[in-house]
């Protein structure tokens, strides 16, 4: 006998679950390797108590500060870094790290097709004041081969003499498209240091940090960037981003963010050094919690008649889950229910809006207490076809949990509402149902 679709959404969450342990067992012991990493990192440095108090002003002599950096250097497997709350997006450290390599009449190349929509405006994808394109940087775009990997030989195709930086970009974003592996990643970057000793090789490494075992810095890239809102600052972080690499390009990113002469010596730390500390400790557990939602999501998505990509069998770049809903209504609808399950502002209504950085209007389900924090559980789009909904995030697997029984239910009790209507029953996709690989 059936129950009520909230009854219904608990079983079928909870078989997705047992169907899908094995792997969610997987991340445990990535997390455990993570965790290993970050806490020889902070051994190694010798961080003490003093070293969570932080500066004001100027911010010199700011050890604590500093001592962070060389953990996240280490970490990253870099020569150096700059971890600053002064960074206030993942966009602007990519802005930081493009215009501190780059040069009046330097050609970049974007190895993995168009950037992620707010970087258009800083490369001039898209006209905007004090762009790249505007300081006489050109770029091209290769798009990504059939299947979704690099495709080097148009990359070569595309290297110029001027040529001085190729970049990639590791998240899907807001493309229909899979992440790319740090195992990928570093083929394409052998490739071209053969061709190109000379070339700088870039990665945005957003909502890529702790989901494999290593970083792209591991794996031969030059120079990585982030932001702490995301994976690295494990949804205690208040502000902050990241970028880490050789140290030449560390500083020169760092004279973008304070000025030329200046550049890593000033900018203080105003107290939230214990957060940034103790998010980069969480960080591996943290992100393995949003990672384990993000497979027990996909197949309960896939059980409830959605394409999602990746699918919970498939293996994990970053923490999105893509899933394509072909109508703005129903994309709208499931944001809502996203929202509808947060711990802040559960009850607000969404709407589809015009947001700073995006060409298309945004909906963005973010009942979180970092604003913008999309390590935890949120879920965004934009309004466009063919009308992708992006999921990502969970600071506990708990809640992930808690919020896929709330999504089914609605779900159900949609399809329910439109069954009754059309003179049907509808019926949920088994979690054994056939065709899964």
């Amino acid at each position: 006998m059936k129950g009520s679709p909230r009854d219904e959404a608990v079983r079928l969450v909870e078989a997705c679950r047992r169907e899908v342990a094995e792997r969610l067992q997987e991340v445990d012991e990535l997390a455990l390797a993570n965790q290993r990493r970050v806490l020889e990192a902070l051994w190694a440095e010798r961080v003490t108590a003093s070293d969570l108090q932080g500066s004001t002003g100027y911010g010199y002599g700011d050890e604590g500060r500093d001592k962070l950096e060389r953990v996240y250097a280490r970490v990253f497997g870099a020569e150096a870094a700059l971890v600053r709350p002064q960074v206030v997006s993942g966009t602007h450290a990519l802005r930081l790290g493009l215009f501190g390599v780059l040069r009046p009449g330097d050609h970049l190349v974007f190895a993995t097709g168009a950037p992620y929509d707010t970087l258009e405006a800083v490369v001039g994808l898209r006209p905007a004041p004090g762009s790249l394109a505007e300081w006489g940087v050109s770029h091209t775009v290769v798009p990504l081969a059939d299947g979704g990997s690099v495709d080097l030989d148009g990359v070569r195709a595309a290297l110029t003499p001027r040529t001085r930086a190729v970049f990639f970009q590791r998240s899907r974003g807001y493309s229909d498209r899979r992440a790319l592996s740090v195992a990928e990643l570093e083929v394409s970057f052998r490739a071209l240091r053969a061709e190109r000793a000379d070339l700088v090789l870039m990665v945005d490494n957003c909502y890529g940090e702790f989901v494999e075992d290593r970083e792209p810095t591991h794996a031969g890239a030059d120079l990585v960037m982030g932001s702490l809102i995301k994976n690295p600052g494990a949804g205690i972080a208040p502000t902050g981003g990241y970028v880490a690499g050789r140290a030449e390009w560390v500083a020169r990113a760092a004279d973008q963010l304070t000025a030329p002469g200046l550049g890593a010596e000033a900018g203080p730390s105003l107290g939230v050094l214990r957060l940034l500390y103790q998010g980069l400790f969480l960080a591996p557990h943290t992100v393995a919690q949003a990672l384990k939602g993000s497979i027990l999501a996909a197949r309960v998505l896939e059980c409830l008649g959605l394409e999602v990509s990746p699918r919970w069998q498939e293996p994990r770049a970053d923490l999105i889950l893509a899933a394509r809903f072909g109508d703005p209504d129903r994309l709208l609808a499931f944001c809502q229910a996203v929202q509808g399950a947060a711990p802040v502002d559960a009850s607000a209504r969404l709407e589809a809006a015009p947001m700073a950085g995006y060409e298309d209007q945004v909906v963005m389900a973010a009942g979180t207490f970092i604003q913008g924090g999309s390590l935890e559980l949120s879920a965004d789009a934009p309004m466009r076809p063919p009308y992708i909904g992006y999921l990502q995030g969970g600071l506990t697997f708990e809640h992930v949990v808690i919020a896929l029984e709330e999504i089914a239910r609605a779900y159900l009790e949609g399809a329910s509402a439109a069954a009754r209507t059309a003179g049907t029953t509808p019926e949920p996709k088994p979690a054994n149902a056939p065709g899964k690989r």
